[in-house]
């Protein structure tokens, strides 16, 4: 099997879950409870991604990279945010969560391009980090699908927006295996940082501040540190 294959084989199930998560969710939207509770899940699992799989491999590089990642990685998101706040007044009376839609798309492109290269640099992290991102994929599907349900959306559109954008993840991480697999430890460390910073603005500026939108509940709460748990026994699973 070829290395583009053996990615696209690991990033298909990523697509699988996106399109089951959001068919169960416009088949039976959840209320606004639960859609926090699911917000707070998926925050927890995209931060576990963050703090247990990117920053451990940032603090292997060189410290201008990694700043300078950070600061590409945060500019663009600031950049993306802008964007969102300029189109979404355009959109119909029941606006869609088009920040929310947009800054997981693109956190998912930077996913991709980094499991690329995480596959580049070996079958285990590439593996596990696939593994991570298919947790990741799943929670992130159900937040946008209900987020659109709530918003108005309709089904069709709620059933295909979650699934499009976990392809944008398997195409990324094609395009990256095949382009940057001999990519210097520089350009590595600049992706990686800018990878966290998308991973980190996804939960504090669009998971939590859509999660925080209702009342506040302790099971909610503590479906954030359920989330970053799951993550973390997948990764010491795979590791074993």
């Amino acid at each position: 099997m070829s290395p583009t294959l053996q990615v696209a084989a690991f990033t298909l199930p990523a697509v699988a879950v996106a399109a089951i998560a959001s068919g169960f969710a416009s088949w039976r939207p959840p209320g606004p409870k639960l859609t926090s509770a699911i917000q707070h899940l998926a925050a927890g699992i995209v931060f576990a991604a963050a703090a247990l799989e990117l920053l451990p491999k940032e603090r292997e590089g060189a410290a201008v990279p990694v700043a300078l990642g950070f600061a590409i990685g945060l500019a663009l998101m600031l950049g993306l945010r802008e964007f969102a706040n300029r189109i979404e007044p355009r959109g119909s009376e029941s606006a869609l969560p088009v920040g929310l839609i947009l800054i997981t798309g693109i956190d998912l492109v930077v996913d991709g391009v980094v499991l690329g290269i995480a596959f580049a640099a070996g079958e285990q992290t590439g593996v596990l980090l696939s593994v991570a991102l298919t947790l990741e994929v799943l929670f992130l599907s159900l937040a946008v699908s209900v987020a659109m349900s709530r918003a108005g959306a309709s089904k069709a559109l709620t059933l295909v927006t979650p699934a499009a954008l976990a392809a944008l993840l398997a195409v990324a991480a094609m395009l990256s295996r095949y382009f940057l697999g001999g990519l210097s430890p520089f350009g590595f460390t600049l992706l990686l940082g800018a990878g966290t910073v998308a991973l980190l603005y996804l939960v504090v500026e669009e998971l939590l501040v859509e999660a925080h939108e209702v009342k506040e509940t302790h099971w909610a709460t503590a479906a954030f540190f359920v989330g970053f748990l799951a993550f973390l026994l997948v990764e010491m699973a795979v590791e074993g």
